[in-house]
């Protein structure tokens, strides 16, 4: 643990705790002269040149309290990730920090964190339950709508002489309008549509049914409410086209040539036979996750949990924050999003509230299995587990573990993988059911207030959801 912070934790109602923390002066002192030394690459001072100010002239020209509030600001999310580690809470929702009063040269800075915890459980039965798993199975109709799918890959478009029909693709020139004045973005040369397809706004595609080549239509929408280009949103506007070609799909045949080209096999035969166990192996997969959460929900479902709705709002907000990072690795803003689903972050963390009380549950039995059976990552579990993290970094796990613990970070890894494995322990220990038998613990957990009612939660991998040592922002004492 890091020997730079020392805390003292006390319960508060609401599964809430106050946490005071205190760094040691000589922290204080290196992060002041750190500080100051940033601050000096901007000073001009008589007699040193640009970025090579000493600390203590530094210190002197600017005052002390000064840098130490600068210093105090710029450690405080390292200051808080140390708190919070040594202190072996779980934090839920954001953190209120406020630090005291500026220290004198020489003493501790101290501050203090109040912040929700993830609730404690009173285990019921949690080993040997019972809990329903269905078997993977790859049907004939899933094969089919595989197999389709690799016939439109391969689909080629032929040109006809028709008029346009649903599913058809014609090419087409545009122009769009709003008020007889053409506008930015609305105008195209040879644009490829499928019928139908929904690609353009609504009731756009469906006007040109019937067109032939050569035709010319006035195609009146209004764009959605909703619509991504503000000046836009919910206009009405005209669209003058001209169809150029009127294409059908042609799917290939059938055959042994067409599981040749799609997937270089010999036979129709043995494609449907690799699909079929791709197929399988993802159902597992899924049905696997799928019965780590079922066994996780009953556990939770015979214990006794008080999980208050201040911190099942909270970790929703987490939920919604998840969701938006994802959303931000593909590409879509927030702001992107919120503006196409209508909703505000608020009213997102609303809907979220009935799988983050699911989540608080789980990880509540997940911790108090942990504690029941005294489990504990060893070394060995460790350094397995930072393999993969050595080789994309061209180290060794070794030089990893003696990283994170020398930081004072071990501890929160190795009770990661401890909870991992309770998961996994609970799993191995759990009785399989076949579909249409209510298993044991379910029927004794009926008419529990505490209970949730049934339902299959999100895919989420639950021992992975963390609760992650934000990093606020100081606020100091009034």
């Amino acid at each position: 643990m890091s020997a730079t912070v020392s805390t003292t934790v006390t319960e508060l109602p609401e599964s809430r705790v106050r946490v005071e923390a205190e760094v040691a002066p000589a922290e204080v002192e290196r992060r002041m002269q750190q500080t100051a030394r940033k601050l000096g690459n901007s000073l001009r001072i008589p007699g040193f040149r640009k970025g090579k100010v000493p600390p203590p002239v530094v210190i002197r020209r600017l005052g002390r309290e000064y840098v130490l509030d600068e210093a105090m600001r710029d450690a405080l999310g390292s200051w808080y990730v140390d708190a919070v580690d040594i202190s072996g809470i779980a934090p839920v929702g954001e953190p209120d920090i406020n630090f005291g009063e500026l220290p004198a040269e020489g003493a501790p800075v101290t501050f203090t964190i109040e912040i929700g915890v993830r609730p404690a459980a009173k285990l019921g039965t949690y080993k040997g339950i019972e809990v329903e798993r269905r078997e993977a199975t790859a049907d004939e109709e899933a094969i089919d709508a595989e197999v389709e799918r690799l016939r439109d890959r391969l689909a080629t478009l032929e040109t006809v002489e028709r008029a346009a029909e649903s599913g058809d693709h014609v090419v087409i020139d545009f122009l769009g309008k709003l008020d007889g004045v053409p506008f930015d973005g609305g105008a195209a040369r040879d644009q490829l549509l499928e019928l139908g397809s929904g690609q353009f706004i609504p009731g756009f595609e469906d006007q040109l049914l019937g067109a032939k080549a050569g035709d010319e239509r006035l195609v009146e929408v209004t764009f959605p409410e909703e619509y991504g280009a503000e000046h836009l949103a919910g206009q009405p506007a005209t669209f003058e086209v001209t169809v150029n070609e009127v294409k059908v799909k042609q799917l290939p045949e059938l055959n042994d040539d067409f599981a040749s080209d799609a997937a270089g096999f010999d036979t129709l035969a043995e494609l449907r036979e690799d699909i079929a166990t791709r197929l399988k192996e993802f159902e597992q997969h899924n049905i696997e996750h799928e019965f780590e959460r079922e066994v996780l929900d009953a556990v939770a479902e015979a214990a006794t949990i008080d999980v208050p709705h201040a911190l099942v709002h909270a970790r929703a907000h987490e939920l919604v924050e998840e969701t938006m990072r994802n959303l931000a690795r593909q590409g879509i803003s927030k702001e992107m999003y919120l503006q196409i689903s209508g909703q505000d972050e608020e009213q997102m963390a609303h809907e979220a509230e009935e799988e983050a009380e699911k989540t608080l549950r789980r990880e509540a039995v997940i911790a108090a299995v942990v504690a029941a059976e005294k489990i504990e990552a060893s070394d060995a579990a460790i350094l397995e587990a930072l393999e993969p993290t050595a080789e994309r970094g061209k180290t060794s796990a070794q030089k990893l573990y003696d990283e994170l613990a020398k930081n004072g970070r071990l501890a929160r890894l190795r009770a990661d993988l401890s909870e991992r494995q309770a998961v996994e322990w609970l799993v191995e220990h759990a009785k399989p059911t076949t579909a249409g038998k209510k298993p044991a613990a379910k029927k004794a957990a009926a008419g529990k207030a505490d209970a949730p009612a049934e339902k299959k939660p999100a895919a989420k991998k639950p021992a992975e959801k963390k609760p992650a040592a934000k990093k606020p922002a100081a606020k100091k004492a009034e």
